[in-house]
């Protein structure tokens, strides 16, 4: 029995759902309807498929991290999700997305993004394939995320800063929702995460579900056995987290770690640590894990990672943690950067800063000398230099 798949009616457990304008009704609803008869035909597959192998560069390698290894007394793989085209998990999904929108007959792309590498990679599907690509970013994002933006700009994407709320990920959600109801007919949305109404939580965990699918196969291959001890992944909003454990979730041989963004600590009022800190709540047209104050108003996410820098988490990974599938760790920002930089250090491989919470999860962490770990590095630091030069103050105290 699959526990912890979408229900019928959009739902994981008690979280989920589809809370939505009228007056986008009749495409969530459309999208519902069309999502699962397109992806699972055999001529999506076969598009989708030899587009992740020619075009992303699939499969991702899984790398034994000999150094680390040593370091935390384990076995431990890297999933080198920052190799592939556009550098990060991502492109997978935004390669699934728009040969979906294709074959529903949308003409224009639009799209949110917090740390620019979910926009970069819609813009990129949409120079390939020749569709407008509108892409929302907060304004604080676009002024920390300047090369992204540029790389957005030069694929041929108009990037819109959002000037509302907290300036980032959120408020560019948000900005793209209203979009979106304003042009119902002709736009489709490309969700970056697993969150927003249904379908997109399962849609987006089927697109980056290719990450555990290769690590079964990468596995079986390097030690003999298709599951390891444990899985670690940061998450925000849950994409690369979601493709990590998708062909694990109901394997209890593995134990599922997950690391959220702390900030300043979750029991202080800069963090952006949801599960910490979140009650259940209604965000982005779904019901999942929310930080809000006691009359509902959505409360600042902060953190030294845009990417994660969002106030609430997919419904999938709130079912799974209230059910106790699932463990989430914090980590602040200081930790963070001092991972990314002995991630760089010992292995020669520089990790965006979301996927250095993913790395200094380790250090909270025991194991035994056998225990085979998988970490997904979701994406490469090339965006992320200069916020680790102006944090390095931090390795060195």
């Amino acid at each position: 029995m699959k526990r912890f798949q979408v229900d019928k009616n959009g739902y994981y457990g008690a979280f989920g759902g589809a809370y939505i304008p009228e007056i986008l009704y009749k495409c969530v609803h459309e999208l519902q309807e069309a999502y699962l008869p397109i992806i699972e035909s055999a001529e999506f597959k076969e598009a989708y498929h030899a587009l992740l192998k020619d075009y992303v560069g699939r499969p991702s390698p899984l790398y034994f991290a000999r150094r680390m290894s040593q370091r935390y007394g384990c076995q431990l793989y890297l999933k080198r999700e920052d190799l592939n085209h556009t550098g990060a998990h991502k492109i997978n999904n935004t390669i699934g997305q728009i040969l979906l929108a294709q074959r529903m007959g949308k003409t224009r792309i639009i799209a949110e993004t917090g740390a620019g590498q979910h926009g970069v990679a819609t813009a990129t599907v949409c120079a390939l394939m020749g569709m407008k690509c509108e892409v929302f970013m907060g304004a604080t994002d676009v002024e920390r995320q300047h090369t992204n933006v540029e790389r957005m700009k030069m694929l041929g994407a108009e990037v819109h800063p959002v000037r509302t709320g907290n300036m980032t990920l959120s408020d560019a959600c948000s900005e793209a929702i209203r979009d979106w109801c304003c042009h119902p007919n002709d736009t489709f949305y490309i969700v970056g995460s697993t969150m927003g109404p249904h379908p997109y939580p399962d849609l987006v965990a089927r697109m980056q579900s290719v990450i555990s699918e290769e690590i079964k196969q990468q596995l079986q291959e390097k030690i003999g056995r298709d599951y390891p001890d444990y899985l670690v992944a940061c998450i925000g909003g849950g994409s690369n987290a979601a493709g990590t454990i998708y062909h694990y979730m109901d394997d209890e041989r593995v134990n599922i770690v997950l690391a959220e963004a702390g900030g300043s600590g979750w029991d202080t009022d800069r963090t952006a640590a949801t599960f910490h800190r979140g009650t259940m709540g209604i965000l982005h047209g779904a019901k999942m894990l929310v930080m809000q104050d006691e009359d509902g108003q959505i409360q600042e996410a902060f953190t030294i990672s845009a990417g994660l820098d969002y106030p609430g988490v997919g419904p999938m990974h709130c079912n799974m943690v209230e059910q106790g599938r699932t463990k989430v760790l914090s980590i602040n920002d200081d930790e963070a950067i001092r991972a990314g930089y002995e991630l760089t250090q010992m292995e020669g491989i520089i990790p965006a800063i979301e996927s250095a919470h993913a790395v200094a999860a380790l250090q909270k962490m025991s194991f035994q000398p056998d225990d085979v770990v998988v970490l997904t590095v979701s994406g490469r630091g090339d965006k992320d230099i200069e916020t680790y030069l102006n944090n390095k103050h931090l390795v060195e105290e």
